[in-house]
């Protein structure tokens, strides 16, 4: 499911939500440049403790001369970083140890799994875009401004790319197609049935026999939860004439099919569908407890479709 912005974003969402086509809104805020870099220098820092630990090993067993030690490092340090941001990438769905500590993770822009061609493509534009223009920066010295003075330039285009586009991708990002977001934090819904709706005027409520309730199962009513969830997002915002057209339809769905006779108000449809919210759930779970699973509305008796 490829992911887009909504038009008007910045006067309705907050800046870096993303939206899907079908325009319900999903938590996934772009990271910004700062948690980027935080995760970016931890990551750095672990590789280069690991190079020098092992370039420690070599010059202590004599394997190479001091005026190469500085080679061999530069090297060793190249080869542990590469393999390291796309191995941990690939096994952490996403994340370096930088990024799990940042709370931050790579995705895929078209919503699918992450390819290890993608993840080798973005790291190595990494070392394109910022580690080979820093190190040719840091060899250099004043004898060479024009080299030095174009490995700055190198720097601060590469460090210009994702101040230019609204998912803040860098170069890397843009032909891997990635982009990297603030790891979303799951949330626990609100139990539907330990929050009935308030009651009105109608003293003695809905009440469903058990011939009534036999006529759904458990996809209906994972359905019916939607919509009610669905009507408690949309109260905040204030209700339309098309949601009182759904409600009414819904209503009048579920009193044919289960033989409900008495006419439900327009004031009381969300409390009849509360109510029998609750007693169809209850009752489903009452048979499951008997090892009877009601997938939907054709299942009968035998356990088979009707």
């Amino acid at each position: 499911m490829k992911l887009r912005w909504r038009k008007n974003s910045r006067a309705t969402l907050p800046a870096g939500e993303l939206v899907p086509p079908e325009g319900v809104p999903l938590k996934l805020e772009v990271a910004g440049l700062g948690v980027r870099l935080a995760a970016q220098i931890t990551d750095v820092i672990l590789t280069l403790v690991a190079a020098v630990c092992l370039l420690i090993l070599v010059a202590s067993l004599g394997f190479s001369a001091p005026e190469t030690l500085m080679a061999i490092g530069s090297l060793m340090f190249f080869i542990i970083r590469v393999p390291y941001y796309v191995l941990a990438e690939l096994a952490w769905n996403g994340q370096t140890v930088g990024k799990r500590l940042m709370k931050i993770k790579v995705i895929s822009h078209d919503g699918k799994s992450l390819s290890t061609h993608a993840l080798v493509l973005r790291n190595l534009m990494k070392e394109a875009e910022i580690f080979l223009p820093a190190t040719l920066l840091l060899t250099l010295d004043a004898a060479t401004p024009l080299a030095s003075g174009l490995a700055l330039g190198w720097i601060a285009a590469g460090l210009m790319v994702p101040l230019c586009n609204r998912y803040r991708q860098r170069l890397g990002d843009l032909m891997a197609g990635t982009h990297v977001i603030h790891q979303p934090v799951p949330v626990l819904l609100q139990d539907l049935a330990g929050n009935p709706a308030p009651r009105t005027s109608r003293k003695e409520g809905f009440v469903f026999l058990a011939h009534q309730l036999d006529h759904y199962g458990a996809f209906e009513l994972q359905t019916l939860e939607t919509l009610l969830r669905a009507q408690e997002a949309s109260a905040e915002r204030g209700r339309n004439l098309k949601q009182d057209a759904t409600i009414e339809a819904v209503v009048e769905k579920i009193r044919q099919k289960i033989g409900y006779a008495n006419k439900v108000p327009a004031a009381q449809r969300l409390e009849f569908l509360r109510a029998f919210y609750n007693a169809q759930r209850a009752h489903l779970e009452q048979r499951q407890l008997f090892g009877e699973k009601r997938k939907d509305k054709h299942y009968t008796a035998k356990g088979a479709p009707s």
